[in-house]
């Protein structure tokens, strides 16, 4: 028998349990840990910031869920990791110890690295359930006195999709309320180029985005250093390589929406953790089969995992973990386990592969690279309403498969779908 802990979840978390369920043997136990009772749908959160969703309709109790399953859960978040004893350390003093681990647990949300950034300062952010509700009440509150808007991400930010749904979300908002022309809109990005989206851009991303931009009235700066934030103003500074700064921005504002670049969790970061488990943000360090190289019985999946960089920028640009490349992570770091649990060698190799639907609230842009970093097999993107209501669709479709416990390959069959109504008119 073996206790195989899942931390986190989350898109990466939730279906890493439900593969272990099908890849383990039947006398293993599975525990999920989660720092919050409910799984959130956090691609559905710009919708919720402007209101078009309700904190309910992409949440979901974990604990009845988890249980039908045969899966213990912990509503008690981590605050030590012992990959040298085999032990994790919650809140509530609790150590639960494993034989095998998958970390899925996300990023920490670097807010406090720019002064004046995030829901404590003056921005909002649409990175989890909570930040998009509070962000919804500021944003009836901005209409009611409309006036100019920031929205974008930060240097760091390896996540750039959503800043791009959101602005233009924000502006198919203020067009259906006809207060469009009362409000300036500049997005402000790390990127190089509009479109850049931290994987050097994805087939004519950058055409699509630009031009999309150009037509909703949204200015953009990009290369973009975001130095502090203040009350109704936000400091930039656009730079050259080398770390010259070309121009300064001073950005007055009325409502703001900037998202953080991500790090790891505390007990990840170098001063917590023995060397080996971590790069120095505290993204874990894993391999081909998705095991971190110095503690083989430790798995790692999505956002939590380390990627270098795709290129040197002169601002700082993460990369993004899309919803398919997460889901080849999972398989594989489930696939693995069950295969040492049996004495065997692991396999399992993620693909590795991005693909993303962006919602611009009418119509959006989807997105396919494989791999995820030039030079690719495929690099292709497209766009239409039928973006729009495939997003609307898959939200569905993830949120009903996760309230019965099912485990598939959700964002594989989302990509063929999609690919395929590519040849229907909007």
């Amino acid at each position: 028998m073996a206790e195989i802990v899942v931390i986190g979840a989350g898109i990466g978390g939730l279906p890493a349990a439900y593969d272990l369920k099908k890849e383990c043997r039947s006398e293993d136990n599975i525990t999920v840990i989660s720092n919050n009772p409910y799984f959130q749908f956090t691609p559905s959160n710009p919708w919720a910031a402007v209101g078009w969703r309700k904190r309910e309709d992409i949440t979901i109790d974990l604990e009845p869920v988890l249980k039908k399953q045969g899966i213990k859960f912990l509503a008690d978040p981590m605050v030590g990791f012992d990959p040298e004893n085999n032990t994790i350390k919650l809140q509530s003093g609790t150590e639960v110890k494993y034989d095998y681990v998958i970390i899925a647990t996300g990023p920490d949300l670097a807010f406090d690295e720019i002064e004046g950034l995030g829901p404590h300062g003056f921005t909002q952010s649409v990175c989890d359930v909570n930040h998009a509700v509070t962000a919804s009440a500021d944003w009836e509150e901005f209409c009611k006195n409309p006036g100019p808007i920031v929205v974008g991400a930060v240097q760091g930010a390896s996540c750039y999709g959503p800043a791009y749904e959101f602005a233009m979300i924000m502006d198919t908002d203020l067009r259906k309320r006809k207060i469009r022309d009362k409000v300036k809109m500049t997005f402000v990005t790390a990127e190089p180029y509009v479109g850049h989206l931290g994987l050097g851009g994805v087939g004519d991303t950058k055409g699509m985005l630009e031009r999309e931009m150009r037509h909703r009235h949204i200015n953009w700066i990009t290369d973009a250093r975001t130095d502090k934030v203040e009350d109704g103003k936000m400091f930039v500074s656009q730079m050259a390589k080398g770390g010259e700064v070309i121009e300064s921005h001073e950005l007055e504002f009325n409502f703001s929406m900037m998202l953080p670049a991500f790090r790891g969790l505390p007990p990840f970061m170098p001063a917590n953790a023995p060397e080996g488990l971590a790069n120095p943000r505290g993204f874990i360090v894993v391999d081909k089969h998705q095991k971190n190289p110095k503690f083989p019985n430790v798995y790692a999946v999505g956002v939590a995992i380390a990627i270098a960089p795709l290129e040197v920028s002169a601002v700082a640009v993460g990369v993004p973990k899309t919803g398919l490349m997460i889901e080849s992570m999972v398989a594989a770091a489930a696939g693995n386990i069950g295969q040492e649990l049996r004495g065997q060698e692991p396999t399992h190799e993620p693909t590795w592969n991005a693909f993303c639907l962006a919602d611009f609230g009418d119509k959006g842009v989807a997105f396919m690279a494989q791999p995820q970093n030039p030079p690719r097999n495929k690099n292709w993107a497209a766009e239409g309403k039928w973006v729009h209501w495939a997003k609307i669709g898959f939200e569905k479709y993830f949120m009903r498969k996760i309230r019965k416990g099912q485990s598939e390959p959700f964002f594989e069959k989302t990509v063929m779908k999609t690919i395929s109504m590519t040849r229907l008119k909007d």
